[in-house]
């Protein structure tokens, strides 16, 4: 099963004061917009999110269909296939794909310590 890109999610603040930081850490601004309270930053292959006022809990990301440059990648596990595999295994899910589709799709589950990890397919 190949999950794809890997992120973590994180809920700030103050977006401008979390940006500053990270970069401090030698991140760049890879993706989002300040405007919609949201940046995307990359430090070599690390990806972190940062998003002021859209969640509560930092989130584990991954992004099947795409790398750490948000390039389609020709061979993945669709989101629906994965949520098919963590169904079989007695996964509960927090939020499910519609199985009908195809595309961009996502599924929220929870770690055995509560940590919510989203499984987000833009392609």
């Amino acid at each position: 099963m190949k999950l794809g890109a890997f992120s973590a999610s994180l809920s700030v603040k103050d977006l401008q004061v979390s940006k500053t930081f990270y970069e401090t850490l030698g991140f760049d601004v890879f993706a989002g917009d300040p405007d919609h309270n949201y940046l995307i930053m990359k430090n070599g292959n690390a990806l972190i999110g940062l998003f002021q006022g859209m969640f509560d809990e930092n989130i584990l990301t991954f992004n099947p269909g795409w790398d750490e440059n948000a390039n389609p990648l020709d061979d993945f596990t669709d989101v629906r296939d994965i949520q098919k595999h963590l169904k079989a295994k007695g996964i509960p899910l927090e939020r499910e794909a519609d199985e009908t589709t195809t595309g961009p799709a996502s599924v929220v589950l929870l770690d055995p310590d509560g940590n919510a990890i989203l499984i987000d397919q833009h392609v």
